[in-house]
């Protein structure tokens, strides 16, 4: 007969002193029969009526080792027994009170569906990874699955394995990775005695486009077509069967898209086995977390992790569309760096991409919205949709002249302002002018078919003997750069 488990909770080791001298802190709510702590890489059973104190039982078997402490991981005690408590006369042994009966799940099972996601997500906004992860294992069992990407997003099933309850994890594999990142699916896989579900595209889809666009079209035309075969639509297919996913998404991870990324959320993208929007949720639970508290992590807990990272690469996806990326430099700008700076989504996400090209740079205060301009410097000159046209026309020009085209909105437009601002004054009096043109909005679709706008900022120069503007090619903003690119052509 299968013990089944009334109610569980794990506590971290602030909590484990006044745990051992048999006092529960009023800020935990045990509401079962049955708990069980770590204390110094032991496990211990608590035992409590619904409403009293509680106090150390006797030790126990801990099969599979369910339950471990964020703290103390101990991986020879992974297929082993509990401890025994320290003999220390402090207390007699109590029996655990354990409900018997004909189940085989050792787990508590909450139901879903009669959850408030937006309230358990309010809940758990300050929770850590690990009991946000807890509660998503346990609300949805078997379907629920943790999303891979082969990168830092390790850590969720570092944090799932120390839940000690069962858990899936699936991968899609584009057929575009880098070799270190199958490589390194195959460690994890040995590491944690799982088997990763791998999903691919339709291999009919991706003929055809590689017949029709070539293998590298994405450089020409954008990442999302070639996103949606390899990537959107494995997923899609995947989380049909799922009711609910998990992800490494964090607010530090991209500008303008994972900022307000909640813990959890219904899904405004995807359907879950059930069928339609809202039938699907979404785990977060490293929202919260920096990615250097993430990397704290993994190297304490001593966690795998691909090697790509010790080669410069942060944000790692298929080998055409990722590098490495420089020493202050966002970790998404090593992602389709030749693309929109704000938009540095798969498709995977694009919930995060909502009403994206109407966001403006604001100031804000209350319901009051002012909107704030960048590049306002009195020596650049700012361009009408009429005067760029009319610049763009001419064979020859009085003068030579660099523009920038830019959005508000974006971030790397704005961390570019002050470099701008001051290779205007550098340039005051000299053969070459210095202006600015908004891109976006009504006037994205000129600026991408005549300006050459594929990302925000677009650097132009406008040659005084030659009709066709240059393109800026690099992503050095700095006023060095700027000016030795101006040098180099006027």
């Amino acid at each position: 007969m299968a013990m089944r488990l009334i109610t569980s909770h794990i506590v971290d080791s602030r909590n484990c002193e006044s745990l051992k001298n048999g006092v529960i802190p009023s800020e935990k709510k045990y509401y079962g029969h049955f708990s069980i702590a770590m204390y110094r890489g032991t496990a211990y059973g608590l035992s409590s009526a619904p409403g009293t104190s509680g106090s150390w039982g006797k030790p126990f078997l801990a099969k599979n080792n369910y339950w471990q402490s964020e703290f103390y991981r101990q991986r020879n005690a992974r297929n082993g027994q509990a401890k025994a408590a320290p003999s220390d006369g402090a207390a007699s042994p109590l029996k655990l009170q354990v409900q018997h009966t004909h189940t085989k799940s050792l787990f508590m099972t909450i139901n879903p569906d009669k959850v408030s996601i937006q309230k358990l997500s309010e809940e758990l906004s300050v929770a850590s990874p690990l009991e946000i992860l807890n509660h998503a294992l346990s609300m949805f069992g078997k379907d629920i699955a943790i999303a891979f990407s082969g990168a830092e997003d390790v850590a969720l099933i570092e944090y799932a394995q120390l839940t000690g309850r069962p858990f899936r994890v699936f991968s899609l594999d584009t057929g575009r990775l880098n070799p270190e990142t199958y490589r390194f699916f195959a460690e994890v896989e040995k590491h944690y005695d799982i088997q990763i579900e791998y999903t691919f595209p339709d291999a009919s889809e991706v003929e055809a486009l590689v017949r029709q666009k070539g293998l590298f079209s994405f450089y020409e035309d954008g990442h999302q077509e070639c996103c949606s075969i390899r990537k959107v639509r494995p997923l899609k297919k995947m989380l049909k069967g799922l009711k609910a996913w998990i992800t490494g998404q964090r607010h530090d991870q991209s500008p303008g898209t994972r900022a307000n990324v909640p813990v959890i959320q219904l899904d405004p993208s995807f359907e879950g086995i059930e069928g339609g929007i809202g039938s699907l949720v979404k785990w977060n639970p490293l929202a919260n977390v920096s990615g250097a508290d993430i990397w704290n992590f993994l190297r304490t807990m001593d966690v795998p992790v691909n090697t790509l990272h010790s080669q410069g690469y942060v944000s790692i996806g298929c080998e055409p569309c990722t590098r490495p990326v420089l020493p202050g430099q966002h970790e998404r700008e090593g992602r389709w760096w030749w693309e929109d700076a704000t938009a540095k989504e798969c498709g995977l996400h694009k919930g995060n991409l909502t009403n994206i090209d109407s966001v403006s740079t604001s100031n804000v205060v209350g319901d009051q919205a002012e909107e704030v301009d960048l590049f306002t410097n009195k020596n650049i000159n700012a361009f009408s949709q009429a005067d760029i046209e009319k610049l763009n026309a001419l064979d020859k020009r009085d003068k030579s002249g660099i523009v920038v085209l830019y959005a508000p909105w974006c971030p790397f437009c704005q961390a570019m302002g002050s470099a701008y601002n001051e290779v205007a004054d550098q340039l005051e009096g000299s053969d070459v002018f210095v202006g600015k043109f908004r891109a976006d909005g009504d006037n994205k679709v000129y600026s991408q078919s005549e300006l050459q706008l594929k990302s925000f900022p677009t650097i132009l120069f406008f040659p005084k003997s030659t009709k066709k503007a240059i393109k800026y090619p690099s992503e050095r903003r700095d006023v060095g750069s700027l000016l030795a690119f101006v040098r180099a052509l006027k």
